[in-house]
């Protein structure tokens, strides 16, 4: 935990990672209790929640590539008042950004292109997929919707005004401008900004470990290789139960696969 390659992962991200290399030497408790007791622990950055009903709009994926959820964030520049931005596609089922552009201006017309590139380059089928957004006007805007109706993508937007209507996008906008790689100077031009993102996006898919799906990869859970991970990992967990028993009170922890993800769940009334 005070190692150059591990000093930087929490408990969360760091047992995970060991497994993946085949040992195992301790549950998140337990290094927590340690972090505790030798002062290793960061202070943990306050992160404002807002409480907002969520959206009617419900939207239910068993796989990758039926429900994609998409924003735009703006990146600083060295010239005050002047911002580039960011769209971003990703899949919600999987988390993993299938496709982004830096751009100087924000419009629909930049987004329209972007999601006829990401459906080309992965092949994928665009007919019945859903595509999420918050209400804001490039995501409404008439060449961006008819361009989804022509793929045959349906288009679902969030309530206006409610941000929290685009729950996945946010989260990872927040992962994105909260990662210790995130320039503490504004960016200088949009070739060092795209720079920066395609190295982001490479260590967010590849490595990120992301809590909601059982600490696998992004890849692992997109492509299809999760089960094998998740094998891996249950039997580890079995051996290193059989070889200290008295440290296990009860099972070893389920690693099996996430099935459903539903946008925007409906919440039960109190």
């Amino acid at each position: 935990m005070t190692s150059g390659r591990f000093g930087g992962l929490s408990p969360k991200q760091l047992v995970p990672q060991l497994e993946g290399e085949g040992l195992y030497l301790a549950s998140e408790s337990t290094m927590y209790r340690l972090q505790r007791r030798h002062e290793l622990r960061r202070v943990k950055r306050q992160t404002r929640h807002t409480h907002v009903t969520r959206s009617a709009t419900v939207h239910r994926a068993t796989g990758p590539n039926q429900v994609w959820s998409w924003d735009i964030t703006w990146l600083p520049t060295v010239v005050r008042g002047r911002f580039l931005y960011l769209h971003l596609v990703m899949d919600v089922w999987s988390r993993r950004i299938v496709g982004w552009t830096v751009s100087e201006r924000e419009a629909p017309d930049i987004a329209t292109a972007l999601t006829q590139r990401i459906c080309r380059v992965t092949n994928v089928d665009p007919h019945g997929l859903v595509l999420h957004s918050d209400n804001g006007k490039p995501m409404r805007g008439a060449t961006m919707v008819s361009t989804l109706q022509w793929l045959g993508i349906v288009p679902s937007f969030g309530r206006p005004h409610v941000s929290d209507d685009n729950p996945y996008s946010e989260a990872l906008f927040r992962t994105l401008k909260h990662s210790p790689t995130y320039p503490k100077l504004p960016f200088v031009d949009a070739g060092g900004a795209t720079r920066w993102v395609e190295q982001f996006v490479e260590w967010y898919n590849g490595e990120h470990r992301h809590s909601r799906i059982r600490y696998v990869t992004l890849h692992e859970r997109h492509l299809g290789t999760e089960h094998a991970v998740f094998a891996a990992r249950h039997l580890l967990y079995m051996r290193a139960r059989d070889a200290a028993p008295q440290r296990w009170a009860r099972n070893t922890r389920n690693w099996s696969p996430l099935g459903k993800v539903v946008l925007n769940p409906e919440r039960k009334a109190d």
